[in-house]
Order: C-alpha cells, then structure tokens, then sequence
C-alpha cells in the first residue's frame, strides 16, 4: 500500500497533469475558435478552419471531465471552497463552453451571411470567455481568496465576482488567452494549407507569443515583488483532512520559498520562455509539427510554474488563513485515492491511446476540395 502523503502528492501532481491535458488539448480548439475572425475572412476560409478542429474538439473536453472530476473526488474541500466563491465565474466559463458546439452545429444550417458571421461571433466570444475566466481563476488563486470553513469544515465566501476581476487577476487570465491562441494557430497552420490563412495566422502567432511573454514576465514580477504569498508557519501532520489544524502566515514575496530551497526549479519558469522561442523559430522554419510541440510544452511549463510556486497550497483563504487548502488537509480519505489512483492508471492511458489513434486517422490538411466534398463538413 502506498502512504497516505505520498498519495496526496501523486494526485496533486495527477491534478496537474490533468489541467495541462485540458489546456493543451482543449486550449487548441479554443485557440482556434478566437483565431476565427481574424484568419478567415471569406465563408470557405472560415469554413476550413472551422474543420481543422470540428472532428476532434468533443472529445478534446474530455480533459476537462477528468479535471473536474479528480478535483471533485480527490479535492472535495477544494471543490466545495471554489464553486462556492467562483460560481458565477465559473457559471460564464460553463455558458461558453456550452454556446461553442451551438455555434458549431448551427452555422452551417443556413448560407445567410449574417446567420453565419453571427455564429462566428458566438464561437470567437464562446472560447474566449472560458480561456480568460480559467486564467483569472489562477490569478485569484495566487492572489488567495475569501473564504473559510467553520468548526463543522462548512465553507462561506465572503468575496464578491467583482472581486475576483483584479487588474492581476486579470492579466493572469490575458495569458491564458494568449498561450491559447499561440497554440490554436499553430495547430490551425499545421493542418491549414490555404496561403491567406497561413499568412494572418503566422502574424497573430508572432503577437501571441510576444503579448504571452510580456504578461508572463509582468506577472511574474508582480508576484514576487508586490502579491502576499502564503507560508505555514505551524501545523499538524496526523493524516486527517482539517485544514484548521496549522497555522499559517502571508509576506510579499513568499511564492518564491520553493526556488529558494531548489533553486533548480527555476528551470520551470525558464522552459516557458524556452519553448515560446523555440515555437517562433520552428514556426519561421516552417517545422509546424515540432511547433505544436513545443507550444504545447511552453502551456505546460507555465501551468507547472503555478503549481511549484505555491505548492503545497492548492487554494489559501485570505480571511482565515487557517482554512487554506493544502497537498496535505484538503484531500479525500486514503481508500478514496487509492481507488482513484487505480481507474486513473486504467482509464488514462486508454484515453490517451484512443485520441492517438484518432489524430492518426485524421491527419492531414484541410482543404477548400475537401470541405465542399464531404458532405458532413460544416
């Protein structure tokens, strides 16, 4: 049997591997949807993009079903504390995510143009709304948020939405847009041939790249010169899930404590720059295949540049800083995990061999032939 603390650290290190699954298979779609009214600007261009990603981007969200899931089953304190404090936010995030397949489904019903040009509003604005609240939502995290459990671990939120809109907050969630819309349009240029997509696309790339980077370094500074980091300073590690039983203090600058410690990690942060380079130079080189590669790298290094910042934290409180939510008090019971921890070594791989399989099947171009050819295209 595997200890209950290592337990708790695989699924939080499961967490993550699920969020970057969410943000790298389902952040192309999305970015691709954003892209929409700016690299297409006749009806079959639209068209084209719009097939690029309609076979796969369903069952792309099935990272998301996973994530919400582990954090449901494997995090309830954590669930319970973020949809009672993030509900309206999350409720928008919900809202777009269920307007996308409307759009999808429903623009090809009719050749009107405004039907159609209406529609690519809605899927621009439908995937743009979940990148960015996904984003603030970090940037709140990072920040800490105002809740607190009572002696019985009910939670209350004392926050407001409006609260949660904070200038940084909010350039947390403009860099969730932009590393999404890097990776969206390298995907599109990689399965696109069309020369006036490739052309728009390969422009608002280079921007996304950049604008990804300048906010990267700008919240980077800000975290650790003007945001209070959290620190415990006290607590009891009996194995029981109660996060009142530490005690735990906030300084600016305190995120930084685990590079201090293992300055190699520093490296984590780095790689992001890394791999956003490497996806301009392979972009440049027209080496498109290396390029999602390398873009999908850059998401995941930023996202795991957040978890090893505050680590073991996964959501502080800012009213009582006692009921923030760490690796070590938020999680399910032993048993819980170990039987999540079983399904997951048994389903994932599944999941991650059959989407293999489907992107084998569907490699390949998409072309103006090919769309007005299959007759099941949108």
């Amino acid at each position: 049997m595997i200890d209950y603390e290592i337990l708790r650290v695989i699924w939080w290190l499961l967490l993550g591997v699920l969020l970057i699954g969410f943000a790298v298979m389902d952040g192309f779609d999305m970015g691709v949807a954003m892209l929409l009214p700016f690299s297409g600007r006749t009806d079959m261009e639209r068209r084209i993009i719009i097939n690029t990603v309609a076979p796969v981007w369903e069952g792309n969200q099935v990272w998301l079903i996973l994530g919400a899931g582990a954090i449901f089953a494997a995090w309830p304190l954590v669930y319970a504390a973020v949809f009672s404090g993030m509900y309206i936010a999350l409720f928008l995030a919900l809202l777009g995510l269920i307007v996308r397949p409307v759009s999808f489904k429903f623009r090809s019903k009719m050749t009107h143009p405004y039907w159609r040009s209406s529609f690519d509003g809605a899927l621009c604005i439908s995937s743009f709304v979940p990148a960015l609240i996904f984003g603030v939502a970090i940037g709140n995290t990072l920040q800490g948020v105002p809740f607190h459990f009572d002696e019985s671990l009910r939670v209350f939120y004392t926050g407001t939405f409006w609260g949660l809109l904070n200038p940084y907050s909010i350039i947390c969630g403009l860099v969730s847009v932009a590393m999404m819309m890097m990776h969206g349009g390298v995907y599109l240029m990689l399965k696109s041939n069309d020369s006036h997509i490739l052309r728009r696309t390969t422009s608002l790339v280079y921007g996304a790249i950049i604008v990804m980077l300048i906010l990267f370094t700008l919240n980077g500074y800000l975290t650790l010169n003007t945001v209070k980091g959290f620190h415990i300073i006290d607590a009891v590690h009996n194995g029981v899930s109660n996060p009142l039983l530490k005690k735990v203090t906030t300084a600016v600058g305190a995120w930084d404590t685990n590079y201090r410690l293992y300055p190699l990690l520093w490296g984590v942060p780095f790689a992001a720059y890394m791999f956003a380079l490497l996806t301009a130079i392979c972009v440049r080189m027209h080496k498109l295949g290396i390029a999602f590669i390398t873009s999908g790298l850059c998401i995941a290094s930023i996202i795991a540049t957040v978890g090893v910042s505050i680590f073991p934290f996964i959501l502080p409180s800012t009213t009582h800083l006692s009921s923030s939510l760490t690796v070590w008090d938020a999680s399910s019971s032993k048993a819980t995990l170990t039987v999540m921890l079983i399904a997951t070594l048994i389903f994932v791989p599944i999941v991650i061999a059959y989407t293999s399989w489907v992107y084998r099947v569907l490699r390949g171009k998409v072309t103006a032939a090919s769309v007005d050819e299959n007759h099941s295209s949108y």
